[in-house]
């Protein structure tokens, strides 16, 4: 038997090492990093509409407070685009209404984008067929609930590692124990919300036995982005100049968001992967057709063709012939 036969071999036989290669070879199959590709788009889309919301929230809440806005602008705050520039000019802070409504609709906007590509990718993952997926207006209705619950959540757990992170960097003050307790209650809540996530995300009815575990690993992983991110805030974009921090923003802000989205799709894959049975798989399966296919392939790719079924009564058989051998 050859090296690569041996290997094969001894991945199948331990689940420890062929679940980990058939959660990739499934992110592969599913084309994962588009997926998170579309979220990162639809996610960042939605930033600078919401930067310009906070900005003119701001503007509301300093208009005529000068020593709360010297305090905002020595913070990493005054180093985002439009918001430092807005407490450095000589004619003061001011709220726009239009601005307010634009911030608001764009943001929507950005906001349904980014909950439709997270549906349609967490439907590609679990293999839910077209026709079994929510109507535009459903998924819409669906769409608006997941950026309800976990964009609230989100944002609270986001402050609570900012808090515990780079507290110093915007003017706060933390001990070394509460910023400990900070960090464990951020990661529970994100637990939570991850998996509410999933759970909405996806037509397929899935146990919170299912969603546990990925959603777990994406709440340690978001922990951690978030403490890096406003660390990356606090140090870097706060000490830049006006013109590198606006480049700092934007690039960090798009490597943030596709690292996120990553990690979530991979996390959804291990959900699917491991509650539906898809290992171990063959070690050679994505390099060539001269393999020998194990059961957790076969149904790999069978779920993958009936997944694109676009009507009830439309009927998906899939069947394997091993290639002919012809001899020399």
């Amino acid at each position: 038997m050859t090296l690569v036969g041996r290997l094969d071999r001894f991945q199948q036989r331990h689940p420890q090492i062929g679940l980990p290669l058939a959660v990739v070879y499934k992110f592969f199959d599913d084309q994962g990093n588009y997926l998170a590709a579309l979220i990162t788009y639809y996610g960042f889309l939605s930033l600078f509409p919401l930067l310009l919301l906070l900005s003119t929230v701001l503007n509301f809440a300093l208009h005529g407070d000068v020593a709360l806005q010297q305090r905002v602008l020595k913070s990493a705050l005054g180093q985002f685009p439009m918001i430092g520039a807005q407490l450095k000019d000589t004619r003061g802070v001011s709220g726009s209404g239009i601005g307010l409504v634009i911030g608001v609709l764009g943001t929507l906007y950005g906001g349904l984008g980014a909950a439709q590509a997270a549906q349609n990718a967490m439907n590609t993952v679990w293999r839910v067929p077209r026709n079994s997926r929510p109507n535009p207006l459903r998924s819409r209705g669906r769409s608006l609930v997941l950026i309800s619950v976990v964009g609230v959540s989100v944002a609270g757990t986001t402050v609570l590692s900012a808090l515990s992170g780079s507290a110093d960097a915007f003017g706060a003050t933390v001990h070394a124990g509460l910023r400990i307790l900070l960090v464990i209650a951020s990661l529970l809540a994100n637990i939570v919300v991850f998996t509410v996530a999933f759970r909405v995300a996806t037509t397929k009815d899935i146990s919170i036995r299912q969603t546990l575990p990925g959603a777990s690993f994406a709440a340690l992983s978001w922990q951690v982005l978030q403490l890096f991110g406003t660390a990356y805030v606090g140090h870097v974009v706060k000490n830049a100049t006006v013109t590198n921090s606006v480049f700092a923003l934007v690039l960090g802000l798009i490597g943030w968001i596709y690292l996120e989205a990553f990690v979530v799709v991979l996390a959804a894959e291990y959900n699917a992967v491991r509650a539906l049975g898809l290992y171990p798989r063959s070690l050679l399966t994505p390099f060539t057709d001269d393999v020998v296919l194990t059961d957790a392939d076969r149904a790999a790719y069978t779920s993958q063709a009936r997944a694109q079924r676009s009507k009830g009564f439309e009927d998906i058989s899939v069947s394997f012939n091993p290639p002919e051998r012809t001899d020399d």
